[in-house]
């Protein structure tokens, strides 16, 4: 995509999930590093002028995750900036139903950094719904994180959705690189 005028945009980062809910339960995968490398990425895209957003998901009542619940605010170990906006969702997908989608046309970013939790759930559904509506995405590999599930350990989730996600079609690209590469 390119911004108005033609010239590239600047890079925009959607971190997903990233809340104090995900404390609870199983460990996440490299959670303390995980969040010092969104913090890093974020940084940067806001040196430059880019956007940085929060996808904060809204649970059902009782929901570690619902709002206004202790589960529900953005880690407290995220770096945010009042220029920072936030996107509400109550699906998997970071785009259904909320505005990120029309946002991210209006500021058309050269690239799109998706980061944070689940990789399997939350994360995967919006690296393909961002790539499916012609972004130009790259999952950071070492910014998302999630638990070891019953048939599989958090690394090899991790792993798979890099394999999956490297070779899906997409009129923009998916690639996957690490946050230091970025």
């Amino acid at each position: 995509m390119t911004a108005p005028g033609g010239a590239p945009g600047v890079d925009a980062l959607i971190v997903v999930d990233m809340q104090e809910g995900i404390l609870r339960g199983e460990p996440k995968h490299d959670l303390a590093s995980v969040v010092e490398r969104i913090n890093r990425l974020a940084a940067r895209v806001r040196r430059v002028g880019g956007t940085v957003f929060f996808v904060q998901h809204d649970g059902p009542p009782g929901d570690d995750f619902a709002p206004q619940s202790a589960g529900w605010p953005i880690l407290g170990s995220i770096d945010r900036h009042p220029e920072d906006r936030v996107v509400r969702k109550n699906l998997n997908s970071a785009f259904f139903g909320t505005s990120l989608g029309a946002d991210l046309s209006r500021l058309a970013p050269h690239r799109v950094f998706v980061t944070g939790w689940a990789t399997d759930f939350c994360v995967d559904a919006t690296v393909r719904a961002a790539a499916e509506l012609g972004l130009t995405v790259v999952a950071v590999g070492d910014g998302h994180t999630v638990s070891d599930r019953p048939y599989l350990s958090a690394l090899r989730i991790i792993e798979h959705h890099h394999a999956i996600w490297a070779g899906l079609f997409a009129p923009g690209g998916i690639t996957v690189a690490r946050e230091s590469e970025l």
